[in-house]
């Protein structure tokens, strides 16, 4: 099947259903969250077996919130990913540690409020393999996650932005918006996991078809 030239995650996958989905509608990358507080957390056991139908054409991406060594080792032990997502408070350094730990590429997620966020993406430059920008969540949003909480931000305040690394736009994208907002933001790449959703952690196989045939589109 065609691949868009715009490339598609789809993150938070925990069934075989919603893998074969993705995979057969011409996802780029699937994300397999190890975040336990997350609806859509699998253990290293149960992405092993989810692994096993995913194709190497498309990237495995293990998402992880500020690990710990053991818990990597653990996942990588089990689960013959190609990208770690970072999706926490890591600093560079922790960064380039994890990346000479692992041997894998490192793609580090950026939380977006405001122009000033945008400001401090730079100190990845040299560090991270790939960037990706992700709506904060507010301070008073009840049961917010690092991730997937289906908020959208600006996306004005990436147009006409440039960084070293490729980056990839998330935060409240759906088949219904991810249209406009490659066309606001210049995106290369869209993430996306509460926008397939019918339930939090529970993938609509119908809506990753309809995300990704947007993609395509583009």
């Amino acid at each position: 099947m065609k691949t868009s030239p715009i490339e598609a995650k789809i993150c938070g996958l925990n069934d075989v259903a919603s893998i074969d989905a993705a995979v057969a509608n011409g996802a780029s990358y699937v994300g397999l969250m190890f975040y336990p507080p997350s609806p859509r957390a699998v253990t290293p056991e149960q992405a092993r077996e989810l692994s096993s139908h995913i194709p190497a054409a498309v990237k495995k991406v293990g998402v992880f919130v500020d690990p710990d060594d053991e818990l990597l080792q653990s996942v990588l032990a089990q689960v013959p990913l190609d990208l770690i997502q970072l999706h926490g408070s890591e600093s560079p350094d922790r960064v380039g540690a994890i990346k000479t730990l692992t041997g894998l590429p490192v793609l580090k997620a950026i939380k977006v409020a405001n122009a000033s966020d945008l400001d401090g993406a730079g100190v990845y430059d040299g560090v991270a393999d790939m960037l990706l920008f992700d709506a904060k969540a507010p301070k008073d949003l009840a049961d917010a996650l690092p991730g997937g909480n289906g908020l959208v931000f600006d996306w004005n305040l990436l147009s006409h932005r440039q960084w070293q690394q490729p980056w990839m736009l998330s935060g409240g994208l759906d088949a219904g918006n991810v249209v406009q907002a490659v066309g606001i933001a210049g995106a290369c790449a869209v993430d996306v996991s509460s926008g397939v959703e019918h339930a939090p952690g529970v993938k609509d196989p119908a809506a990753i078809k309809a995300f990704l045939d947007a993609v395509k589109a583009l």
